[in-house]
């Protein structure tokens, strides 16, 4: 058991059990023992590797994306461009490295990054250094402005809620202690009255995720896209309806069981795009394969612009990066993309749909 986990069976046994949100909060951000606060996840030292530390076109394409969007609008100027949970600010970087040819893009835009670690702050200060960005805590501290925003492997690490049906009840699924050793249990049932749309779509058995986090973050990125215009970018791991148990571990690269190192293991779970969509008010893009999007942006001829000249285990990385992000085997559907914006439409690669 980690220090971590021997804190939380001393609170469990003492005030009860906790809900898998309570748990997950716990364990990613503890000020002391939290994964996000004891160590750099990122990379290949870390516990897993984004979309843009894979390869520079997929921040590129993000870039241009957002650029056709701001052009789309009759480029508004001042804007903001944000970005949030920015990393090392790997994708900013080569977004901004694409978008420099884009006449009035940068000179219009007010680069904000919403990120509360001072380390990544750091690291984001280093590889920006020369858009002169700046960082508020939150998305309420973003200025009035039309928003052209980036959320990318943002939304699946806010702390979910698990609900399993019984009847036409609910069993919220909790972190419990049995011999010394973190298990998940079940509240007794009760009806649920912000699950009762989801009687329709399950049976009993079924279990199905919430996220009040992401939710309540979708609205706020859709009531400024309302009061100021713009898009939204979410790029994620998930589907239009969350059912089943998503909620996982990783640490090392490698899955683990969620229960098995507090504070020394990422945890995570699957995206619900269509609570999001709902909770933002405004329009919003089919959910579309990532690999499905970024062929449509033209990621295969950027990968062929590059490799020219190459050869070796240069040219191989390039392959392997085109597949990694595209491939339905690799990271090509289980990542998916969906905009919110308002009336002008979708960014491109993506098919709009009506207001939410």
């Amino acid at each position: 058991m980690t220090p971590l986990g021997d804190m939380l069976v001393r609170q469990i046994r003492a005030t009860g059990p906790i809900t898998v949100a309570e748990y997950m909060t716990t364990c990613l951000l503890h000020p002391v023992h939290g994964y996000y606060t004891t160590r750099q996840p990122l990379g290949a030292a870390g516990d897993f590797i984004t979309a843009p530390e894979i390869s520079q076109m997929f921040g590129e394409l993000v870039g241009l994306a957002m650029a056709q969007a701001w052009l789309d609008r009759g480029s508004p100027a001042p804007f903001a461009l944000v970005e949030l949970g920015p990393g090392r600010g790997t994708l900013m970087a080569d977004a901004l490295r694409a978008t420099r040819g884009v006449p009035g893009f940068h000179d219009a835009m007010q680069l904000v990054l919403v990120e509360a670690s001072p380390d990544l702050r750091s690291a984001q200060a280093e590889a920006l250094e020369h858009y002169a960005p700046r960082w508020v805590d939150g998305i309420d501290a973003l200025p009035a402005l039309p928003l052209f925003l980036i959320a990318n492997e943002l939304f699946d690490a806010l702390p979910i809620r698990q609900f399993l049906r019984d009847g036409d009840l609910w069993r919220e699924r909790l972190v419990a202690v049995r011999d010394d050793a973190l298990v998940f249990a079940l509240s007794d049932p009760a009806p649920l009255a912000d699950l009762s749309h989801r009687l329709a779509d399950t049976e009993p058995g079924d279990l199905v995720e919430t996220c009040g986090p992401a939710t309540a973050l979708a609205a706020q990125i859709g009531e400024r896209i309302q009061a100021h215009g713009g898009a939204a970018l979410v790029i994620d791991y998930g589907s239009a309806t969350s059912k089943g148990d998503t909620f996982q571990a990783l640490r090392a690269h490698r899955k683990v069981a969620p229960l098995e190192h507090p504070g020394q293991a990422d945890l995570t779970a699957h995206v619900d795009f269509g609570a999001l969509a709902r909770a933002a008010g405004c329009a919003s893009s089919q959910l579309t394969p990532q690999g499905v999007w970024l062929e449509r942006l033209g990621i295969t001829a950027r990968a062929q612009a590059l490799s020219k000249g190459l050869g070796g285990d240069a040219l191989e990385t390039l392959i392997t990066s085109h597949r990694r992000l595209t491939h339905p085997d690799e990271m090509g559907e289980l990542f998916k993309v969906m905009s919110l914006h308002d009336a002008h439409g979708s960014p491109p690669g993506l098919e709009g749909s009506p207001a939410a």
